[in-house]
């Protein structure tokens, strides 16, 4: 008998709007592994709701001038209208705000207390006079004491990722009013890592390696426990919040990182009268949690301490699924700047959800940062899903309409049909393992690469002329492929369910046909009667994307155009040359596809033929102006431009090449790029030069990342 799964996804802040980020990082990908582990047979709970405690939602209720219950009330609705729209399929999206929540949280907090594990300490809080309040931690910011970075959180430094506490900020500030706060010492109550950290230490080790954690989770836990575990301050000077019922901390709440991961329990409660099957019956559940990297230690190390601490049979986690970050066309996703498409305005592009979830999951920041580009999405929905499997599944129910009168013709397993020549059986045994490692992104473009056989097939077998001298041929290849269609609409229905059920829809199978199990199982659509085959998806047009590129580009521009710096118009990033040939009509040109990362691979014409063979360019990473007004040179489109050094007297002619990874933004500091297009004579109006084999502009070091652009046999000269 299976186990029965528990599946969770980060509880979003309820005063955030939840960007595409945000919606892939949790929401989604374990939408993804609730709907397969349902079709796989597997009795699930998915479960999620809003973080609605703490000092951001007070803040943000005197802002909006209502309490903060209000506010909440209306910012969950919000979000929950947003997850519908994107069809995410929660067993219980709850609140923490809920009764329940003080009644868990207590629960477990004397367990803790009884147990030895809470010990009572001073802090020095941070207390803005200027806002007359105690400040919450990612209200205080400043510079990180561990890499530098001026704009660090007081609980964490989102650049390094390092946890901090408010007074280790140096030249801290509030964030509401930017005054500098002054430091209290008050008495608080504080979770024992230390003790528990043999216990804790065990069950890292016990359960990572064994049961697939991400590799992002695997690092930043155990780099959490070889740091060494300390005390962590479990309570607050606040009003909106959980209550600490201990006496002497009457007026005081515990801190949101105790009690939200506490809410995943609570939610359940709320809605399930025997919550405790699910959430204290280690031996008969399996606990999946997604999220971003952010929240990794949160939920590795701190919230299962705090069940640990409680000496109960708690479920603890097995699998952790976290991704790195997705950004929007080279930027950060902004509300405030309009930069990106945050959840409430998906809705208004026109576009299917099932569009957004195929592309967000093709796209999904398993190891490494992504980035959203219109420009990729259009290629990827209309060149993948829609050219790919909507393709085969539309040529198929358009030949039964057309040649077999709407029936779909019986078919032998042998002969013509598909099943004589792919193991159908042994690719599909692979999809589901890579379904089960949550390994999405793999899963899906493993079925895909199944659909584009049935595309092969269908073209090599031409049905349509043998269909006119050998109909039952025909039939057992149209059949075959029919019953492939269902197979692979099984498959893909966790990834893109509203297209799934128009195809079941148009074959006329009920959705309780929707499982594994019927996979293979063809006997109930031989012969049947299908329906009017309709689209399952609009394709994406060039001029809408772009429409919707500028829409969302947001204010960032706007002060380029008012006296801005100069260099901010020009946008530079990191390729890898992947093509290289010379130019048919010009010895001195070299025609080159270039990687930017992402799906956008250029091709570009450069004049660098007299000073470089093809082999010495062949796979090394460049810098380009990425936003160069596409030009044509000698019959050849160029959408870019390399970046060269040449010394004073010409005699030299250097290719830059860059210690940085493909799709790297090349920056100065201080100044934010533009993604606007420019003209050639934008860009030779900005002097980029050379300085003792440094690439600098205004004397300021063009950087990848922390790593000076250099140069190895130019000292001194200009880029061009």
């Amino acid at each position: 008998m299976n186990k029965k799964r528990l599946i969770t996804s980060a509880l979003p802040y309820v005063n955030n709007i939840p960007h595409l980020g945000n919606i892939i990082g949790c929401v989604l990908s374990a939408d993804v592994f609730a709907r397969y582990s349902k079709i796989a047979g597997y009795e699930v709970l998915f479960v999620s709701g809003n973080d609605e405690y703490g000092t951001t939602t007070e803040t943000k209720a005197l802002q909006e001038k209502i309490t903060p219950k209000e506010l909440c009330d209306k910012y969950h609705k919000i979000h929950k209208e947003i997850y519908d729209w994107f069809n995410i399929d929660f067993s219980v999206f709850g609140r923490t705000s809920d009764p329940k929540q003080t009644e868990i949280v207590h629960s477990i907090f004397w367990d803790l207390y009884n147990n030895g594990y809470i010990v009572e300490d001073t802090l020095n809080q941070p207390y803005c006079n200027r806002c007359a309040m105690y400040l919450a931690d990612r209200f205080v910011e400043g510079e990180c004491p561990h890499c530098g970075y001026d704009q660090a959180k007081g609980d964490q430094c989102e650049k390094c990722g390092k946890l901090l506490d408010p007074s280790e900020l140096k030249t801290p500030r509030c964030a509401v009013c930017k005054n500098t706060p002054v430091f209290k010492e008050t008495k608080h109550l504080f979770l024992d890592l230390e003790e528990l950290k043999p216990v804790l230490e065990r069950w890292v080790t016990d359960t990572a390696l064994s049961n697939g954690w991400s590799g992002n989770a695997l690092s930043v836990t155990k780099g959490w426990i070889e740091q060494g575990l300390k005390k962590r301050c479990i309570t607050r000077d606040l009003k909106w919040g959980v209550p600490v019922p201990l006496k002497g901390y009457e007026n005081k709440v515990f801190y949101v990182w105790f009690d939200a991961p506490i809410g995943y329990i609570s939610i359940t409660a709320s809605k399930y009268d025997n919550w405790e099957e699910w959430w204290k019956n280690p031996e008969n559940v399996d606990l999946y949690q997604f999220m971003g990297k952010d929240n990794i230690p949160f939920h590795t190390v701190l919230f299962p301490a705090s069940l640990f601490g409680t000496k109960r049979n708690w479920t603890t986690l097995k699998t952790i699924s976290s991704t790195e970050y997705l950004n929007y066309e080279d930027l950060k996703f902004s509300k405030s700047r309009g930069t990106g498409v945050f959840g409430d305005m998906a809705k208004d592009t026109g576009i299917e959800s099932d569009l957004f979830r195929y592309y967000l999951l093709r796209i999904r920041p398993e190891k490494s940062d992504t980035q959203f580009f219109w420009n990729d999405f259009m290629e990827k929905a209309n060149g993948e899903i829609i050219a790919n499997f909507a393709n085969l599944a539309n040529r198929v129910f358009q030949f039964i309409d057309r040649f077999f009168d709407g029936v779909a013709p019986a078919f032998s397993e042998n002969g013509n049909s598909l099943f004589s020549q792919v193991d159908i059986k042994k690719e599909v045994k692979l999809i589901i393992r890579d379904f089960e490692d949550v390994e999405l992104k793999k899963a899906l473009l493993d079925i895909l690469a199944l659909s584009s056989v049935g595309n092969k097939f269908f073209q090599d077998k031409a049905p349509w002329v043998l269909v006119k001298t050998d109909k039952q041929a025909a039939g057992d290849i149209i059949g075959s492929l029919t019953a492939l269609v269902k197979d692979l609409s099984i498959l893909l229905s966790p990834f893109i369910p509203t297209a799934v059920d128009k195809i079941f829809d148009i074959l006329n199978i009920g959705k309780d046909k929707l499982t594994l199990d019927n996979i293979g199982e063809y006997s109930y659509i031989k012969g049947v009667k299908i329906n009017k085959p309709v689209i399952l998806f609009n394709k994406l047009e060039k001029e809408k994307m772009e429409e919707l590129r500028e829409k969302f580009a947001g204010n960032k521009n706007a002060k380029n155009k008012s006296g801005a710096d100069p260099f901010s118009k020009i946008y530079l990033k990191v390729g890898k040359i992947v093509e290289i040939k010379k130019h048919p009509k010009a010895d001195k040109l070299f025609i080159e596809k270039i990687d930017l990362g992402s799906g956008d691979v250029r091709q570009i014409v450069s004049g660098l033929a007299p000073y470089y063979k093809e082999e010495e360019l062949l796979n090394k990473k460049v810098v380009v102006v990425a936003n160069l007004k596409e030009a044509v040179l000698r019959g050849e489109p160029s959408k870019g431009m390399l970046l060269a050094a040449e010394n004073k007297d010409k005699s030299v002619v250097e290719v830059i090449f860059p210690d940085g990874e493909i799709g790297e933004i090349v920056k100065v500091e201080g100044i934010e790029p533009s993604t606007n297009e420019i003209t050639i004579d934008d860009f030779f109006a900005v002097e980029i030069k050379v300085e003792n084999r440094v690439v600098k502009y205004n004397g300021k070091e063009l950087k990848v990342g922390e790593k000076n652009v250099k140069v190895d046999r130019v000292e001194n000269g200009k880029v061009r």
